[in-house]
């Protein structure tokens, strides 16, 4: 099975931290990344540029395609980074993930990839997963 990982950051996670210890947490999570491409387990993982650099497209209630500079919802946390892990089940990926060192920063979210949605007209699935 494939699951996503949604890193979350408050705004304010990082005040504080000196270049020093921003060095060592790239480079610990840079070493846990390279640990879960090892076992096999880790398809893809990246941080993400800070949200005010991002668009939000929204179509809800609208003819027409709206897009919104920087984080759209009001929220007190934003995704700051993914992992899109295989594992057996869900056990596994919290097993594999209880050391993760970004997690003394933020909050993982973890979520399972429905795989088995099929074109109802078609019968045609979503792409595979392809690293590019």
């Amino acid at each position: 099975m494939k699951f996503l990982c949604l890193v979350y950051f408050a705004p304010d996670a990082f005040d504080g931290i000196t270049p020093q210890e921003q060095t060592q947490l790239d480079d610990a999570t840079i070493e846990d990344d390279q640990r879960l491409r090892a076992s096999g387990h880790l398809l893809i993982a990246s941080p993400l540029a800070d949200a005010a650099t991002g668009v939000t497209i929204d179509r809800r209630q609208r003819v027409t395609l709206s897009t919104v500079d920087g984080p759209f919802a009001e929220t007190k946390e934003v995704v700051g980074g993914f992992l899109l892990l295989e594992a057996r089940d869900m056990a596994e990926v919290l097993s594999l993930l209880e050391n993760d060192p970004i997690a003394a920063y933020g909050r993982l979210e973890i979520r399972p990839l429905m795989d088995k949605h099929r074109h109802s007209e078609t019968g045609q699935g979503r792409p595979e997963f392809k690293a590019l």
